[in-house]
């Protein structure tokens, strides 16, 4: 062990209204921020509320705030923290439960607002096929080719976990709570790209809507701070530039819906 270092946690409350306990925490080359509190819940209070479960950066439960920036605990190691003083505080913009544990909810609405579930295309009727049977289901499943355009987006950006770290550090979401949000609009592009799938149409409509990518103030927080190297303010760029396109193919009277057109973009 190199010595202690002194855990200043929120209890009780957020921002101005927290009040901050101390606790003497031990220091090791290799002891994370996950460590310290579990260290202070063991064997100095009991009452300290946290979350975790995978400990190896693939959950996302773990997210907060050290020393005003957002982290996961799990991957934060104290060597990386400056300071003799780690200050420990929830994650903003979401309802606070109890000292470091909040409510994911504000965050999982935008998520369910763009339809993270993969929604299939509706083939093109056949001829003499009834109402009933617009959706064709194919001979064989449908496939994305490595090295296909829309392969490249997607998988730039589909390695999200959800820890609503990027919806914390969002200075738009201080200001419009009701904003989307990094996560969301991610999303969103991954499946809009897809060319497999529907809902297109009524995901553009929303991210070209009030509560969508035109908010961004482009401050490139969320993809300094994702955990997973995502970058999020790129993808939400990418969704304008389809917006943009899609504005201009229908002012020339050219547009034709299609799943497949962001590939294009």
């Amino acid at each position: 062990m190199s010595g202690e270092r002194i855990f200043r946690v929120a209890r009780g409350g957020a921002g101005e209204t927290a009040r901050y306990q101390e606790y003497r925490v031990p220091e090791g080359d290799r002891v994370t921020v996950l460590d310290g509190l579990l260290h202070i819940h063991r064997y100095l209070d009991r009452t300290l509320a946290f979350r975790y479960n995978c400990r190896a950066m693939m959950c996302g439960t773990c997210g907060l705030r050290v020393n005003g920036t957002e982290r996961l605990a799990c991957s934060t190691r104290l060597s990386a923290v400056p300071g003799r003083t780690v200050i420990v505080e929830p994650l903003r913009h979401l309802p606070l439960i109890q000292d470091l544990m909040v409510d994911f909810e504000p965050f999982f609405d935008a998520w369910r607002q763009v339809k993270p579930a993969f929604v299939p295309a509706r083939a093109p009727r056949e001829s003499g096929q009834a109402p009933d049977e617009s959706v064709r289901v194919p001979d064989e499943p449908a496939r994305i080719a490595p090295d296909a355009p829309e392969r490249q987006v997607i998988d730039r950006h589909r390695e999200c976990i959800s820890s609503a770290i990027c919806y914390s550090a969002c200075e738009v979401v201080s200001v419009s709570p009701e904003f989307l949000g990094p996560a969301a609009m991610t999303r969103a592009l991954c499946l809009i790209t897809d060319s497999r799938g529907g809902a297109r149409e009524e995901r553009l409509d929303l991210l070209n809507g009030e509560r969508g990518c035109w908010r961004c103030h482009t401050h490139t927080t969320c993809s300094e701070l994702c955990p997973k190297g995502l970058d999020p303010t790129a993808a939400i760029e990418q969704v304008k530039r389809i917006l943009v396109r899609r504005s201009l193919l229908k002012l020339v009277g050219v547009y034709r819906p299609a799943a497949s057109e962001s590939s294009r973009t």
